[in-house]
């Protein structure tokens, strides 16, 4: 799908092909404001590094937006050294929806430290499919179908948008999973699942 001008990317991480491949290190180029890792910044030219619960200030034409980076974790706890860090971000603005972009998370206590820490969030992008590349065994390192109905009771009523969940063969569960597993825990009304390139209004 034809975007348009992008004026801000928000990268959870560079060092892994899924999450930013040759054709979006390209585009990265054509984007004034990035933010990522700081492990990013230090690779990519251009790159504003930030570490978790740091914060930016974006000016937009509906008033000034806070870009909070928040903490996450790429598989199990101690997996930094061989996954690398990843953030995730909270956006929020005067009057306006705040809305957690989860990066590539996979740990449930991560969500519930940026309820504490943040308050209400009303919508949560949340990066699913339980990738599992093999190298911790059975431990995902994205969200699975369970652990994102645990992170979805975690963030209240949110409405829940699944992405970065199909595509690559790491992935091991399907989005029609994630739908079954958030209809048998009652919560089928807040999970939007995007056709890819769509766009639609929360």
């Amino acid at each position: 799908a034809d975007l348009g001008e992008v004026d801000v990317v928000l990268l959870s991480h560079d060092q892994h092909a899924d999450n930013l491949d040759t054709a979006g290190r390209e585009f990265l180029a054509s984007v004034d404001t990035v933010f990522s890792t700081v492990d990013a910044a230090a690779r990519i030219d251009g790159v504003q590094g930030l570490v978790a619960w740091d914060t930016a200030k974006l000016d937009g034409p509906a008033g000034q937006i806070t870009v909070t980076a928040v903490p996450a974790l790429h598989g199990p706890e101690g997996c930094e050294p061989i996954s690398g860090v990843v953030i995730g971000f909270v956006l929020q603005a005067e009057g306006k929806l705040t809305v957690y972009i989860s990066g590539d998370n996979a740990a449930v206590d991560r969500v519930q430290d940026i309820v504490d820490r943040i308050g209400r969030i009303d919508i949560a992008v949340l990066f699913t499919g339980a990738a599992n590349p093999g190298r911790y065994g059975d431990t995902d390192v994205t969200l699975n179908a369970r652990t994102a109905v645990a992170a979805a009771r975690i963030l209240a009523d949110a409405v829940v948008i699944p992405i970065h969940a199909e595509g690559w063969a790491h992935f091991s569960e399907t989005l029609e999973r994630l739908a079954r597993e958030f209809d048998y825990a009652g919560l089928a009304s807040r999970l939007r699942i995007p056709s890819p390139g769509e766009r639609f209004t929360v």
